[in-house]
């Protein structure tokens, strides 16, 4: 499970010529996936990575890329049907201060550090904490959390990790 509604993409989102990413290393929770691209579903909400035995974490690719100024958004599962863990399976042991990284294709690597982790039910999902301006670059991390009926998660798990300080 895991939909997060998110605002309808602006025009000036998804330009070419960025680089997009396509690794993200969380070492914290030994995460080192391949980062594939999604888009929006026919109901509005941000796709999710399809259920497969190599589950990857997926960029919205109405997002800005890791590193450009703005909130880039990235989501995983916590499960993935019969195939067992997903790959933000662990997102919700994530503290304040553990260190993301996103390797762009042009090679590039923006490093980042987590601000907080909070836990919030699907119904309130923070849509403006998570997509809305920020003056500088910032990452999310969505996944699914709390109690499961049905196959469905109640709630979303949201990692909001901002830029490393500039080492002197």
């Amino acid at each position: 499970g895991g939909t997060a509604r998110a605002p309808r993409p602006t025009p000036r989102a998804g330009r070419p010529g960025r680089s997009v990413p396509v690794r993200l290393r969380i070492p914290a929770i030994g995460v080192d996936t391949p980062v594939i691209r999604l888009g929006l579903a026919a109901d509005g909400t941000v796709e999710v990575p399809p259920i497969t035995a190599d589950d990857r974490a997926g960029w919205y690719r109405y997002s800005p890329p890791p590193g450009s100024t703005g909130p880039s958004v990235i989501l995983g599962h916590v499960t993935v049907g019969d195939h067992g863990d997903g790959v933000f399976r662990h997102l919700g042991r994530l503290r304040r201060g553990d260190r993301i990284e996103a390797r762009l294709e042009n090679g590039t690597a923006p490093r980042f550090t987590v601000r907080s982790v909070r836990t919030v039910a699907k119904a309130d999902f923070p849509t403006e904490a998570v997509y809305g301006a920020v003056g500088r670059p910032e990452l999310r991390l969505i996944t699914c959390g709390g109690p499961r009926s049905g196959g469905e998660y109640r709630d979303n798990v949201i990692v909001f990790a901002a830029p490393d300080p500039p080492h002197p």
